[in-house]
């Protein structure tokens, strides 16, 4: 998996707190998108899904999830990252 983002490289492209947009690119089994979705939720402890949109792959192999939380700070930014990086069956972040 690729190394994370620096976070003063997110400092100077983003404006926080506000919306970021997570990419997760994985294996469309067990519940992929879903878990995805519940790992954003438990690291920014929200009793709530962000909005998100989920597509497959042509043959339904891959799937992308893309998430846009509102967050805090680059530093929640990159506990997402690290967080969703442990997802079983994760292929790509963006």
């Amino acid at each position: 998996m690729d190394a994370l983002p620096a976070r003063e490289l997110l400092d100077a492209m983003h404006v926080f707190p506000g919306k970021y947009a997570f990419k997760a690119i994985g294996l469309n089994e067990n519940d992929f998108v879903e878990r995805i979705v519940n790992m954003v939720r438990t690291e920014l402890q929200h009793d709530f899904d962000d909005p998100f949109e989920y597509k497959s792959t042509p043959r339904g192999r891959h799937v992308s999830v893309t998430i846009e939380p509102w967050v805090e700070s680059s530093e929640q930014v990159l506990a997402i990252y690290r967080l969703l990086n442990t997802a079983e069956g994760i292929v790509m972040l963006m």
